[in-house]
């Protein structure tokens, strides 16, 4: 018998899914996070599945995780001191970035400051041409002397991103080893190894996120390790990535920009594994946990994935599962600022002290607290028995923002909750317009802590098919650490037009990454199954100056087929923007390959249709908009297949609590999902 493990990390609590291979049955827990001591909450988890499961160290035999240290260090600006070493003349590559101001309707916002600061970029006097060829080689006396001036300065790092590096790195390479033999002691991060796309800008700040928070990653990797082997575990340890696959331990510690968004793009995953599995084809997620709402579109259970996403302040240009991200969590707090205006977040209490109802010593209102004072949560134990909930406190932190504006308790709460919904419709319209979808098509698919507990009023905005909530929402993201595969991407910048000329070069580029990829799976991480590839080429009309993501058969590049790439890309911008010129120009300016090594997934199980009867456990008076409601409240497991009701109603369950409208009606179908749609 063995077990698989997928664990998530989150800024309030840490989440565990743990798969039985031989009854394939699903455990799950959750337990506080421990930022200030991490690896804590790793070992609590183990230790009460062990007494509560009959978990064995021994008899673990996979186990994932995902987490958020690497986005946070760069939200909270505490990564290392790392200097830029850039080509002569280049100086200024992260400053002027791409003249593009961060919100084009202010015309007050500014630019964030770069996370390496100016002084700390070093011009290095190289020359590579666009063709590959080099034009002009680094001198050691110039390293060193440039070197010189960041041991002065303290950095204990230093990036290289040289213009052009993308064709050839062989100027970087040099630099590399020049330093590694002077300075030994200095990490030093190549952009062309880091991730080789065009455009300096984009492969710089890739380069330098990756750098940045290198050594705070790493050490939290090796202490996680640390935890996992005292416990007896021998298994390899995989880390979540932020294209939504997994990596070993290893490896994570050398590319931690593959990881940075590995928590968020876990949860998508899971998502897009049950609502396949459950026969809902166009969903968006919505994962709320106790710092984000994390919002993201998955058509026909495949998640949407690009490049550019926002890693805080600043985009990283790897691939990624497409999620927004905005600061409105279950513990995003609440104020009155200057002028009088309510604001929510997107500061968050976290886990420690956490909203004021859990009792660890909290003292300021957020959305948590205002579901309580709703009196929409709270009415039985949450995170399987470790909070309960505390409405005097959640009351008495409320209470001054009632004062400051002038209403009731319930009327404040209501506007606090209001004001966070509409911080996330915002967000999600943003989403919905890049991708080209219509919500009225979509289910939310609610998951996280508070996802289940916010996505009826969401979906109401935005005018949804309805909500899906599964039956374990609070762990979704573990679940998808678990269940995904071995994936990696690798990258060819081709800059080409697309014509016959053209096909050696593609053809070329495509064998050398199907050997990159083959080698990564089989050698570098001993995977021994069946793999799957898929080219996925950026391509655009000549004169464009940004590439829209074309999936390709590998067989068209390797048969010459210009007329499948040519339609595929055809096809693909006419659905983006409703036209494609045919008779222009079409180059490819990026080839991307993504190797697959599917690992095992549990079955979804359908249950039959009960016609029983349910009683509501109790009725109490809650509050939407700040009018009063009796509403009755039901447990998740004493729901079945077939049972429906109409709103108001409120859906308690042990890792999260469901949140009914009225004017909603919900029923739950053959897989334990609960459907809550907007009555005809």
């Amino acid at each position: 018998m063995g077990y698989r493990i997928g664990v998530d990390v989150g800024g309030s609590f840490t989440d565990f899914a743990v798969l039985n291979e031989e009854t394939g049955t699903l455990s799950t827990l959750k337990v506080f996070s421990r930022p200030d001591a991490p690896g804590e909450e790793i070992a609590l988890g183990l230790d009460t599945l062990a007494g509560t499961a009959g978990l064995r160290a021994e008899d673990v035999v996979h186990f994932s995780h995902g987490t958020t240290v690497g986005v946070n260090t760069v939200i909270q600006r505490n990564g290392d001191r790392i200097a830029l070493f850039t080509t002569a003349g280049f100086e200024d590559v992260l400053e002027v970035a791409r003249l593009k101001i961060p919100e084009i309707h202010n015309l007050y916002c500014s630019r964030p400051m770069p996370l390496i600061a100016r002084n700390a970029v070093f011009g290095v006097t190289e020359r590579m041409g666009a063709d590959g060829q080099i034009l002009r080689a680094p001198s050691r006396e110039d390293v060193a002397a440039q070197l010189a001036r960041v041991r002065d300065m303290g950095c204990v790092g230093i990036v290289v991103s040289f213009l052009n590096a993308y064709r050839n790195g062989a100027n970087e390479a040099a630099v590399k080893t020049m330093i590694r033999d002077m300075a030994p002691d200095l990490q030093v991060y190549a952009s062309s190894e880091t991730w080789p796309v065009i455009r300096e800008y984009e492969r710089t700040i890739t380069t330098v996120i990756s750098g940045y928070v290198q050594q705070r990653v790493s050490h939290y990797l090796d202490r996680f390790e640390t935890v996992l082997r005292e416990k007896g575990l021998t298994c390899p340890l995989l880390i979540s990535k932020t294209n939504g696959g997994v990596m070993a331990i290893d490896e994570a510690r050398e590319k931690c920009v593959q990881m940075i968004l590995s928590g968020t793009a876990s949860g998508v995953i899971g998502a897009g594994y049950l609502a396949r599995n459950s026969g809902y084809d166009k969903i968006m997620t919505l994962d709320i946990g106790g710092t984000s709402a994390d919002v993201a579109v998955i058509q026909n259970g495949e998640a949407q994935y690009g490049t550019g996403e926002l890693i805080g302040e600043f985009q990283i240009y790897v691939p990624s599962v497409s999620v927004s991200s905005v600061g409105q969590g279950g513990g995003s707090v609440a104020s009155v600022d200057a002028l009088g205006m309510l604001r929510v977040g997107p500061e968050s209490a976290g886990s420690t002290p956490g909203p004021a109802c859990y009792g660890r010593g909290g003292d300021r209102p957020t959305v948590t607290d205002a579901m309580a004072v709703c009196n929409l949560i709270g009415h039985m134990p949450l995170g399987y028995g470790a909070v309960t909930v505390d409405h005097d406190a959640s009351r008495r932190v409320c209470a001054p923002l009632a004062e400051a504006l002038g209403c009731t308790l319930e009327e404040v709460a209501g506007h606090i909750i209001d004001i966070s919904v509409s911080s996330m419709y915002a967000e999600v319209s943003g989403l919905i317009s890049r991708f080209g979808v219509d919500p009225r098509d979509f289910h939310l698919f609610a998951f996280g802590g508070a996802g289940a507990m916010l996505a009826c009023f969401l979906a109401d905005e935005l005018d949804m098919k309805g909500v899906v909530v599964p039956p374990r929402p609070g762990v979704v993201s573990a679940f998808g650490g678990l269940i995904a595969d071995l994936k990696n991407d690798f990258l060819r910048t081709v800059f080409t037009d697309v014509t016959v000329q053209a096909l050696p070069a593609l053809q070329e580029a495509l064998s050398e990454l199907e050997t990159e990829a083959n080698s990564w799976l089989r050698d570098r991480q001993g995977y021994k199954g069946e793999a799957s590839l898929h080219v996925v080429a950026d391509m655009r009309f000549a004169g464009q100056s940004y590439e829209i993501e074309t999936p390709l058969e590998p067989d068209w590049i390797r048969s010459g087929d210009i007329a499948a790439i040519l339609a595929a890309f055809w096809a693909e911008h006419t659905r983006l923007f409703g036209h494609a010129d045919e008779k222009a120009m079409a180059q490819l300016v990026n080839l991307r390959l993504i190797i697959v090594g599917p690992t095992p997934k549990p079955v979804l199980q359908e249950a039959p249709v009960s016609d029983a009867i349910v009683a509501p456990r109790m009725t109490p008076t809650a509050y939407f908009g700040g009018k009063p409601y009796k509403t009755p409240l039901y447990h998740r497991d004493d729901l079945a297949c077939g049972s429906a009701f109409s709103g108001p109603a409120i859906i308690a369950q042990d890792d999260t609590t469901t949140v009914v409208l009225p004017n909603f009606t919900l029923r739950v179908d053959t897989f334990g999902n609960l459907i809550i749609e907007r009555e005809a």
